[in-house]
């Protein structure tokens, strides 16, 4: 009898480790597909990183840049919830006129190249400044419906590190 406890044991054990290492093959798939889907998102925006630059500079389209300030705004507040996401791939939609394909994979690029930057708060200033090279002060009010938008359906209200960072967007696009 006790041999065949220790079998099942055994046996049991076996199992376990097998799905464990099926789920790490799992996980490790789909942060391949991940990494592909932000690399196929860049490609399709025409955005190419160069060497000696950081990617945030390398950025020329300014649709790529106000996703990119929408999704560092959204990770200054402190729990975004799903409905804050959904709420910045709508606020693209509406403001740039595009698809809502595209509009998912602009959110994955912008927070790809805030990831790049080193989180969400110097994001905000390097994006900032991107963004008024390459079109001034044009898209202000599309970035300012977007964070509405995310405020909205958040907490009602920007948090602290938001407004912050909205003060250091109107430095930079040299508002007052």
């Amino acid at each position: 009898m006790p041999f065949i406890l220790g079998a099942v044991a055994i046996m049991a054990a076996a199992y376990f480790w097998i799905q464990r290492a099926r789920n790490a093959a799992e996980m490790g798939h789909e942060l391949l597909d991940a990494a592909n889907d932000i690399r196929l998102a860049a490609r399709r925006f025409g955005f190419r990183r160069r060497n000696n630059m950081h990617p945030a500079e390398t950025i020329e389209d300014p649709k790529i840049a106000l996703a990119a300030l929408g999704a560092s705004f959204l990770e200054l507040d402190d729990y975004p919830t799903a409905e804050q996401k959904e709420a910045l791939i709508r606020g693209l939609l509406e403001e740039l006129k595009i698809p809502h394909e595209e509009a998912e994979e602009l959110v994955l690029l912008g927070r790809w190249i805030m990831g790049e930057c080193g989180g969400a708060q110097q994001a905000v200033a390097r994006l900032t400044r991107r963004l008024f090279k390459l079109s001034k002060q044009t898209h202000f009010n599309a970035l300012m419906n977007i964070i509405q938008a995310i405020a909205k359906y958040g907490s009602g209200a920007l948090s602290k590190p938001q407004k912050t960072a909205l003060e250091d967007v109107q430095r930079g696009l040299k508002i007052r």
